[in-house]
């Protein structure tokens, strides 16, 4: 064998010193209009790739393509953070910090001053004066989000706050753990009308989702409790998919607490499905109420404890 023998130098990765036949448009002199011919082309819905044209992934027959997406991109971001266990948080977007609630109040009651008999601004005092009653929430929600950032257990086991990433509530927990400097997750939702997260989010993990089904997904995948805060329809849309998920056994038993026991018993009455016999006496059970942020997360761990399940790092 010839030693020393000469080998040629490794090609460039991205450029070629000749140009390949394809990577030279057609000379004007042998085709005037080859060019324009050419622009046509690469014009053309047609030409582009799949994967960067939008009005392609946003036909009908794609769904299927769009629904692996919308799951796959914040799965793999929580887990490059090693986000594995979560505590959800819901509640009311509309039920806000008591110094804006009250400026709300002040203001729709300036203006009922000057105009006495307008019955809409009653119905909008009153609805606000409501809003303000509730809007101590806000502050034990905020609570919790401290709680449960600034405990080394959530920390050891890779426990974080997961909201919808919008206003209210949901803010009031993400605020929560951003005061002491933990990561929280907000997942939000795509909707026809202009929205913002919350500004307590961790950046890099805040989450635009188009599908509900998927929102919900992954709210529960990582979820080792739920705490519910009053709400409207979207609070108790969660709050029942996870109960009945819960009742028919197609997850593990979690914790569920609810925030604002008066609240709750108006808003859902439970023993009523029990006496008429839609639901079971046990079924009661699958859910606790709760006042303060300290009752919501020592109780979660008590009954981590009594399940003979402690909270701990997700295998």
């Amino acid at each position: 064998m010839k030693e020393n023998r000469e080998i040629p130098a490794p090609a460039h990765p991205d450029k070629r010193r000749e140009a390949l036949p394809w990577q030279c448009p057609k000379a004007n002199e042998e085709d005037a209009q080859a060019f324009q011919r050419v622009q046509a082309i690469l014009d053309s819905p047609s030409y582009r790739r799949a994967d960067a044209d939008i009005d392609f992934l946003a036909e009908d027959d794609l769904r299927g393509v769009r629904l692996q997406i919308d799951y796959l991109k914040p799965e793999l971001l929580l887990r490059e953070h090693d986000i594995r266990q979560t505590i959800v948080v819901f509640g009311s977007t509309r039920i806000c910090e008591p110094a804006a609630a009250l400026r709300k109040v002040q203001a729709l009651r300036k203006l009922l001053s000057a105009d006495a008999d307008n019955n809409d601004l009653k119905r909008k005092l009153g609805v606000a004066e409501r809003i303000l009653a509730k809007s101590h929430y806000y502050e034990v929600a905020r609570e919790f989000g401290r709680l449960v950032g600034a405990n080394p257990r959530a920390h050891e086991h890779r426990t974080s706050i997961v909201t919808g990433g919008g206003p209210g509530m949901m803010e009031a927990a993400n605020r929560g753990t951003f005061d002491v400097g933990a990561k929280s997750v907000g997942l939000n939702i795509s909707l026809p009308h202009e929205q913002y997260p919350n500004p307590y989010v961790t950046p890099e993990l805040c989450f635009s989702f188009h599908y509900f089904a998927l929102r919900k997904l992954h709210f529960l995948m990582r979820a080792k409790a739920l705490v519910a805060f009053p709400g409207g329809y979207g609070t108790l849309d969660e709050l029942f998919e996870v109960l009945t998920l819960i009742q028919t056994r197609k997850i593990k038993p979690i914790p569920v607490v609810l925030v604002g026991e008066a609240y709750w018993r108006r808003a859902v009455d439970i023993d009523f499905l029990v006496d008429e016999g839609v639901i079971d006496a046990e079924d009661r059970e699958l859910f606790w109420f709760a006042e303060t942020a300290e009752e919501i997360w020592s109780d979660i761990l008590r009954w981590y404890e009594a399940s003979g399940e402690p909270l701990q790092r997700a295998p």
